[in-house]
């Protein structure tokens, strides 16, 4: 009954997390209804404008049209501060409570054996490697509450010297099951100020 390419456009939002058919066939037909065209059309030349166009930090990962983002060019940042997350949404979540002044990096997901997804995929060596450089004093991990996520940060605390960098875990007031795009700024300030010192593999 549909076209093949209203077939092809509605498989191509299923795709996206989050979008079930129901509600990809509704995102179709409403962009497609003659009141939308111009939307869609604003819609279309801004998604192939990104795609062509924003691309990694080289420092941190964050999205970016140039080599170093916003954050990292920022000169008046601590450098000395150094927040792991796993999503780009978990930097602008964080950004928003105005607590932090430090700088990010952003693993692009979690630890996940099952879904392929190891040190290398989420860029684990390349936070290593900055960490080499002796700048980084304090190593905030800020990855979910969850079980990839508490693997993701044991994992680096484990392979991280205490005795040159400090880390801490943000802790009281993320729920656990929690992703911190989801919280509010309320609590992602608590949860900052009560961050903890994580134990070296000596203490533990």
């Amino acid at each position: 009954m549909l076209s093949p390419i209203t077939q092809r456009l509605i498989k191509a939002f299923q795709s996206i997390p989050g979008i079930g058919p129901k509600s990809a066939q509704r995102i179709v037909f409403y962009l497609l209804s003659q009141a939308s065209r111009e939307k869609a059309s604003t819609l279309a030349d801004a998604l192939q404008s990104a795609v062509k166009q924003v691309q990694k930090c080289e420092r941190c990962w964050f999205y970016s049209e140039e080599n170093l983002c916003q954050l990292c060019s920022n000169a008046k940042r601590d450098s000395t501060l150094l927040c792991v997350v796993e999503s780009p949404a978990d930097v602008i979540a964080i950004e928003q409570t105005n607590i932090y002044s430090g700088l990010y990096f952003v693993l692009q997901g979690h630890l996940s054996p099952l879904d392929g997804l190891g040190p290398e995929e989420i860029g684990i060596p390349v936070l290593f490697k900055r960490l080499q450089e002796g700048v980084v004093k304090e190593l905030i991990i800020a990855t979910n509450p969850t079980m990839e996520g508490q693997a993701t940060a044991h994992y680096i605390t484990h392979h991280v010297d205490s005795q040159q960098i400090r880390c801490t875990r943000i802790a009281y007031g993320i729920p656990l099951g929690g992703e911190l795009e989801y919280l509010d700024s309320g609590t992602l300030r608590h949860a900052f100020h009560s961050r903890m010192p994580i134990p070296s593999i000596t203490e533990r």
